[in-house]
């Protein structure tokens, strides 16, 4: 089962010791074969909307800053419960914030 984990963009400077504690989490899931990818995300960003055959690139940032996903994983786990473990830990290494996950379907 694979899972995409967003980060919400939060605004504050990570400091050495998140660095050191994020490090060594992303070298303990990629040795064990479960990160597929990560990585963090442009905040301005640029948004596309579709009505009929007319297509929108609306360049960021975006007044909703709140809402901005600051970085991401692509995890393969046995399970959603082992999703949600792996997210708990990363929660405990960053702090305060919120997380967003979903299943990824498709080959």
């Amino acid at each position: 089962m694979r899972y995409l984990m967003l980060q919400k963009a939060d605004g504050a400077e990570p400091d050495e010791k998140l660095y050191a504690e994020m490090a060594a989490f992303v070298e303990e899931l990629t040795a064990s074969g479960v990160l597929l990818a990560t990585g963090g995300l442009d905040p301005a960003g640029f948004r596309m909307t579709s009505a009929g055959d007319e297509v929108t690139v609306t360049d960021g940032p975006f007044t909703e800053a709140k809402e901005a996903i600051g970085g991401f994983a692509l995890i393969e786990v046995r399970s959603r419960e082992e999703a949600i473990e792996l997210g708990r830990r990363f929660r405990r290494i960053v702090g305060d914030g919120e997380s967003l996950v979903h299943q990824v379907f498709g080959p």
